[in-house]
């Protein structure tokens, strides 16, 4: 019998089971039909949070950040190359504290861009401050 893995589709938040080994066979999701892994941070807000967070199956990165920080704006970019280099290993996602302030005070977000790195619904690693992408890479890995 296959290990199969939860994904949420980044496209109408469906939750779809998928084979690990067929991970990297570019998924589409059962309900939508789109790309479960869009090379792509997927946004979320205080409604999706919490679906994305808890119902995947693979490790999440959630970038904290907000319009008017400049560091954000200079590791977006990097943050998104590496989602490029990780998928389908590891989700990433965005999440703007201005407009998704709830989920920024329930998590204790004071400095940004802050990443955290979510298992099973459970925040596990944290980094403040701004990365370029190598750093992002070896950030993450290191917390397999």
């Amino acid at each position: 019998m296959t290990e199969k893995t939860h994904i949420v589709c980044p496209h109408c938040a469906a939750v779809n089971r998928i084979p690990v080994t067929r991970l990297g066979d570019h998924p589409k999701c059962g309900k939508c039909k789109n790309l479960l892994f869009t090379g792509h941070p997927v946004e979320l807000n205080d409604q999706n949070f919490t679906k994305f967070i808890t119902k995947n199956d693979l490790p999440i990165i959630v970038d904290f950040w907000a319009d008017w920080c400049g560091p954000c704006k200079m590791m977006a970019p990097a943050f998104a190359q590496a989602c490029t280099q990780l998928e389908p290993n590891v989700l990433f996602a965005k999440l703007n504290t201005e407009q998704a302030q709830q989920t920024a005070a329930q998590f204790g977000i004071r400095s940004i861009p802050s990443l955290l790195m979510f298992k099973n619904g459970k925040e596990v690693a944290r980094q403040a401050g701004a990365m370029n992408t190598a750093q992002v890479i070896q950030w993450v890995q290191s917390q397999w």
